[in-house]
């Protein structure tokens, strides 16, 4: 008789393989539909939930397809949603798009051609960037949805939305409101390739080759005067910067160190003499020691205009290179320009937006034969201002350096001074504190992930200088001020700019440029229109960006939960973007944090930590793993990465992780074929002691990752489970209750016991991975047995076990276990053994005599264990002090359930023959 008909097989439809490149598509596309919206059912399910989180998306740019930094960033952020919302909390996640700046601007220029551009009016070109916008927003929100990332897709929010760049401009005037809103003129860091000013997130640093030169500066008569000598001296100065040498109005000093007038007339710090000498830029020895305090508000000349250059006292001078004497050009750095005011120094800007020079060359007369000089790009007139500095040229070479480069062009970047507005950071208005020191207060609030991004971000808000928030571009919410025509002050007044801001909702930001001021002004302003001007800049877009708390979470135009938000969450970079312009807008306005929580994530690499580019051929884009190995492996690699750092990805590892995900899924399949008709679970308290002992491990482990997944420690998390199932699960537990499920009676207590035991760590187990391998887990909810089925994944609600007592001493159990195996793998390799089952093992261990008998002949996978000898011995280990003997087993093999405990071949063992025959 074939008995294998009488097996109590595992049953279940659940595919082996998951073919997801070919079944992904069509379950996200059921998550996403109007009738069975998933994140419609996750709102519905946790209504009355009594925690929420909130996560604030940041924006991604509404430019290009997405790439493999974003499919980190989203489904990220999507794993954490999920995983608060499987803990049983309420969720809410509106995603958004940042839609104006440059980028689009200049993509819709290269479409047009500059020349039909400029012939356009601004209410077109803004139509323009609109459509190309919105072309973007569709292609990224479906590729976003293709990653399985569930949010408000039918209303995300975008930044050109008519009501958003409303909020954004009463963000602004929230802003002005607190009297933090200045206009100055100020040297900013300026993008001549873009011709507008930039922020500091807007600011990257590459290589350049530039010019090292030491200049020599003849001193004036009172100069000598005040040094008592009568024969020429010069003042030597340093700088990588030829062309802004026509600005120099000054030489600054540092009021700490003394200064050297040498035997061949040169003036340098004395801490630098004798470096100056070994690098062959003077030759003379110390003739005179001085104070720099003695030439203070003297002069000297300048050698390309023979302008006066006043010497003067500054802190930021120091003695780490150069001469120690500091050509000074306030329109060309920001320590210049601080400096610059203490002494009333002359802002010469001679450089034009497209960073040529202009007509103020000729007008000052700051080069020979100026008219020749305007028109030529700064970079290209180095060489021909070398030349004309003839014999005051001393030193002069190349050398690479870390230099200032815009984000966006990548071109070169200058320090140029224009009138600008920026938000203020060290002003203290009406008794208030300073914006800096409201925003380090509210930092010392936020929880870090990791703890070390309060460093870095606290450190860019100490550090940093006034925000310059204005553009001089078309694509942007405007600076929406009128300017008083006969003052030049702008006009902050509630009631004015209130009707503005609702405009902007009704008619878009577009209106500011379509209407004139009579038009735009409220009735009975109380103001003449001919009398005002408009303000013309627009918004720097992390103003933009930084103001989406109040036009998203303060809004009733999402349902976005509420403000302050639970989590920000973007790639370590926003430190110095997004975190800190929205720290700084809502602090500004509101004196509080908009978020409770900060997370980063780093950078995507190739396998070799190498970063992607297309000229490399390493770039990895999501929609090739998807076709490849499917988005369900790129969420696990998602989940199993230390993402605070950078990380890496390439075949190879998406080779590894289909490979992890395959012994997920394939002990997940073992799981529900086992508990396929098991109907109602058997109370711990009255399961075996095996069926305890993996419970009392599982609930170790599943407590842990918790703690972990709580703290966002995903990895941490995934390292664990996948230890457990390896090891403990499958490599134990599942393997040694083969015997008891397969051949005991259906209704068999040890039978019921396991399958329990079983259907509760999958219960367990679906809930945790069910953040990051949603897919999988709803397609199992398909095929799950009536014990563990539920409509969907997002019914699966995360509860941890109960305390669980378990007697089972793992360690001494785990070890027998290894050292029996052991000598097992040994009688196997000289074939003197096929199988576990024709073996014995006789022991007097309490350990073992505390077990019921089929436990411990379970653990070992052996046909009996005997307190006495019953054959040969065929080997012997010991545990603590307990010995163990491996017999040959006597009875015969059990046709049915292949145990050595028949009477003859032919014959049942009394336990098969029970569950056949009752």
């Amino acid at each position: 008789m074939d008995y294998k008909e009488t097996l109590l097989l595992p049953q279940t439809d659940f595919p082996m393989r998951g073919n997801l490149p070919q079944n992904e598509p069509a379950r996200y596309a059921k998550w996403f539909s109007k009738e069975k919206s998933a994140y419609a059912k996750m709102i519905q399910n946790r209504e009355n939930a009594p925690q929420s989180f909130i996560l604030h998306d940041g924006p991604p740019y509404a430019n290009g397809h997405i790439h493999i930094g974003h499919a980190l960033n989203k489904i990220l952020k999507d794993v954490i949603i999920k995983t608060h919302y499987f803990f049983g909390e309420k969720v809410r996640y509106v995603p958004g798009w940042d839609c104006h700046g440059l980028p689009i601007e200049q993509q819709v220029e290269k479409n047009l051609g500059k020349e039909k551009k400029d012939a356009l009016p601004k209410s077109k070109i803004r139509e323009l960037c609109r459509e190309h916008a919105r072309k973007f927003i569709d292609i990224q929100r479906e590729e976003f949805k293709s990653l399985g990332v569930i949010g408000d897709w039918d209303n995300p929010y975008m930044t050109m939305k008519f009501k958003f760049e409303a909020d954004i401009y009463r963000a602004l005037c929230g802003v002005a409101d607190k009297g933090l809103l200045i206009e100055r003129s100020k040297p900013v860091y300026w993008s001549w390739a873009a011709r507008s000013a930039l922020a500091e997130a807007e600011v990257e640093y590459e290589d350049k080759e530039d010019y090292s030169i030491f200049v020599a500066f003849a001193l004036g008569d009172e100069a000598k005067a005040k040094l008592e000598i009568s024969s020429d001296a010069s003042v030597i100065i340093w700088t990588t910067t030829p062309w802004t040498l026509p600005a120099n109005v000054g030489i600054s000093f540092s009021p700490d160190e003394n200064y050297v007038l040498t035997s061949d007339g040169y003036i340098v710090a004395e801490p630098l003499h004798v470096k100056l000498v070994e690098q062959g830029v003077i030759a003379g020895e110390v003739v005179k020691t001085f104070n720099a305090s003695v030439l203070e508000n003297s002069f000297a000349i300048n050698p390309l205009n023979a302008r006066s250059s006043q010497l003067i006292l500054g802190n930021h001078v120091t003695m780490d290179g150069g001469s120690g004497c500091v050509h000074t050009a306030p329109g060309h750095g920001d320590d210049d320009y601080k400096v610059g005011l203490r002494y009333g120094l002359e802002v010469v800007m001679p450089v034009d937006e497209r960073g040529c020079y202009d007509e103020t060359i000729v007008r000052l007369g700051l080069l020979p034969n100026p008219e020749s000089f305007v028109g030529e790009h700064i970079f290209k007139c180095n060489e021909r201002i070398l030349e004309l500095l003839g014999n005051s040229l001393l030193k002069c070479s190349r050398f690479t350096h870390s230099y200032p480069f815009c984000w966006r062009t990548h071109q070169p970047i200058i320090y140029r001074a224009t009138k600008q507005w920026f938000v203020a950071m060290d002003e203290a208005v009406d008794g208030r504190e300073s914006l800096r020191k409201m925003a380090m207060k509210e930092l010392g609030k936020v929880r870090f992930y990791p703890k070390s991004g309060i460093n870095r971000l606290g450190s860019m808000i100490e550090n940093r200088p006034d925000w310059c928030i204005s553009r001089q571009r078309d694509w942007g919410v405007p600076i929406a001020f009128f300017r008083d025509k006969t003052t030049g002050k702008p006009i902050f007044d509630t009631k004015v700019v209130e009707h503005i801001a609702t405009i902007f909702e009704e008619k878009g930001a577009d209106a500011w440029w379509d209407l004139e001021i009579a038009d735009l002004l409220v009735e009975n302003s109380g103001y003449n229109p001919e009398n005002l001007e408009k303000v013309m800049d627009i918004l720097d877009v992390w103003f933009d960006s930084g103001s989406t708390w109040k036009a998203v979470l303060e809004s009733s135009e999402y349902d976005s939960g509420s403000y302050p938000a639970t989590m920000y969450l973007e790639g370590s970079d926003q430190h110095r973007g997004w975190f800190q312009s929205s720290l700084l807008v809502s602090t500004a306005n509101n004196g509080i944090a908009p978020y409770a929580k900060i997370l980063t994530h780093g950078f995507t690499v190739d396998e070799k930590g190498e970063k992607m580019s297309k000229s490399k051929g390493n770039v990895v884009a999501p929609s090739d793993v998807a076709k490849q190995y499917g988005v369900e492996i790129l969420r696990l690699w998602v989940g199993t990465s230390e993402y605070t750092t950078d990380l890496k990805i390439s075949d190879n590892i998406l080779k590894q992780i289909s490979e992890q995900y395959r012994k997920i899924r394939n002990t997940f399949r073992f799981l529900l074929a086992n508990v396929n008709d098991l109907e109602v679970l058997m109370p711990i308290a009255q399961m075996g002691a095996l069926d305890k002992w993996i419970l009392a491990h599982a609930k170790g482990v599943f407590d842990e990752v918790e703690a972990y997944f709580r703290e966002y420690e995903f990895s941490k998390g995934f390292a664990l489970l996948n230890h457990f199932i390896t090891v403990e699960l499958s490599g134990i537990y599942l393997d040694i209750s083969k015997d008891r499920l397969y051949c005991n009676a259906k209704n068999d207590s040890l039978r019921l016991s396991a399958q329990s035991a079983m259907a509760l760590i999958a219960e367990k187990l679906m809930a945790l991975m069910a953040p990051t391998l949603t897919y999988t887990i709803d397609e199992m909810m398909e095929y799950a047995p009536a014990i563990l089925k539920k409509e969907s994944v997002f019914d699966v609600l995360y509860s941890p076990f109960p305390m669980i007592e378990s007697n089972f001493d793992e360690a001494y159990m785990v070890e027998a276990r290894e050292k029996f195996f052991e000598i097992v793998d040994n009688l196997k390799k000289e074939k003197v053994i096929k199988s576990t089952l024709e073996l014995v093992i006789q022991t007097k261990s309490p350990k073992i005599s505390a077990l019921e008998k089929v436990d411990a002949e379970d653990w070992f996978t052996v046909s009996k264990v005997i307190e006495h000898d019953e054959a040969d011995e065929m080997g012997v280990f010991e545990v603590a002090g307990d010995s163990f003997k491996i017999l040959k087993a006597s009875k015969c093999k059990c046709p049915r359930c292949w145990k050595y405990r028949s009477k003859s071949e032919e014959e049942l063992c009394h336990r098969c023959n029970e569950a056949l025959h009752g």
